[in-house]
């Protein structure tokens, strides 16, 4: 499948690949201060933003999904950033086509299973009738009792489109049918012996100490790193922050 890109530079070529609920455009603060440096690529994963839907939301599907969209850019090798639902999508990349990925930046996830509540999110937004008299208040009157973070809520209603015919962009039933992929790791053979940095947020609990053996057994060349005063959405938590990290880790990609 190949995604929609975004694309912003000339340089050295550097893949970003959002979160679950996300989209390419959730970078462009990233995207704009990398591009007088490097060719910074941004991708919608299937089922976000205005890439096309499909049911199979496994990591090694989505990694290809990654894969064949840099062969139909004329990209190789590529330093690639992903946070989250991105993340585990950038490891699996990283896995199966070592050759492909020059550096990788892991945001705020590991390759384990989770439980996260994302299910119950889904089928709340699900549950919003789609009238045409839906409003904005409404959408997130609807969301408030699963999600009580005003942020996210409107994090999450970034994807519905409001008017005459109120309409999810994103793949709503297929990322609800996946979930269960999404939270979970497939095991892939091999390691990806390249320079990998993974990122955390310093107030988040996505990426523990008992994390570490696994990640290291995958990716031996891992180095840890955590952003002050950021939770799980750690570029969007401190973006200057963030943005020091990923220049530092990019210092050395030509």
């Amino acid at each position: 499948m190949i995604l929609n890109a975004i694309q912003a530079g000339e340089g050295p070529p550097v893949v970003l690949l959002h979160g679950l609920f996300g989209a390419a455009r959730n970078f462009g603060a990233l995207q704009r201060a990398l591009a007088p440096r490097f060719r910074v690529v941004a991708l919608d994963l299937r089922d976000h933003g205005d890439s096309p839907h499909g049911a199979d939301m496994r990591y090694p599907v989505m990694a290809e999904d990654v894969r064949e969209t840099l062969d139909s850019l004329g990209i190789g090798s590529t330093a690639v950033i992903g946070h989250s639902m991105g993340g585990k999508t950038a490891m699996a990349l990283a896995l199966l086509h070592p050759d492909r990925v020059g550096r990788l930046l892991v945001s705020d996830i590991a390759p384990v299973v989770y439980q996260h509540g994302n299910a119950r999110i889904a089928a709340a937004m699900q549950a919003i009738p789609l009238s045409p008299s839906l409003t904005r208040r409404d959408a997130d009157a609807a969301l408030a009792d699963i999600e009580t973070r005003p942020d996210v809520r409107a994090f999450l209603l970034q994807n519905l489109r409001f008017g005459p015919a109120p309409r999810w962009r994103v793949g709503l039933r297929e990322i609800a049918g996946a979930i269960p992929d999404l939270e979970g790791w497939v095991d892939l053979p091999g390691r990806y012996p390249g320079p990998t940095l993974f990122v955390t947020g310093a107030l988040s609990d996505y990426v523990l100490a008992e994390h570490r053996p696994v990640i290291k057994a995958l990716f031996p060349n891992a180095r840890f790193v955590a952003v002050k005063g950021a939770g799980h959405w750690v570029h969007a938590d401190n973006p200057a922050g963030f943005l020091s990290v990923v220049e530092g880790f990019l210092a050395a990609w030509s």
